[in-house]
């Protein structure tokens, strides 16, 4: 299957936080799943890291895309589909990041794997 991570649980996977679920660690380590992780997150690490909301982030800043092809995932580019279906999204989650990953992973064909309950009424299937 083919997956998208939200950033929190990419950042949860790095830190070995244990808030990722054991489901959720054994999905993201079978070989047989895709693992993608968006240039989304990539700005939201980093908008949050500079604003000091984040200091998790140092851990993928500044080499966001080596860290993710090193933990055997895949990057997500944004494209101009992504961003238009995040704006033309159903439902009243507004934040901006996890309305680009709901987009991304609804064209993508892909689940998205977050602890976030409220991201479902964008229509976006999730997995936690």
């Amino acid at each position: 299957m083919r997956f998208l991570l939200d950033t929190h649980a990419f950042l949860w996977w790095l830190i070995d936080d244990p808030k990722l679920p054991e489901n959720i660690r054994d999905l993201l380590a079978d070989p047989a799943n895709e693992i993608y992780v968006s240039a989304a997150s990539a700005w939201e690490i980093a908008t949050k890291h500079r604003k000091g909301k984040l200091p998790t982030g140092e851990v993928v800043l500044p080499d966001f895309r080596g860290v993710v092809l090193d933990n055997g995932f895949d990057e997500l580019a944004i494209t101009s589909a992504h961003m238009v279906t995040s704006a033309m999204l159903p439902g009243t989650h507004n934040d901006p990041f996890d309305r680009i990953l709901a987009a991304q992973a609804i064209i993508e064909n892909m689940a998205l794997i977050t602890i976030d309950s409220q991201i479902e009424t964008l229509g976006v299937l999730t997995r936690w």
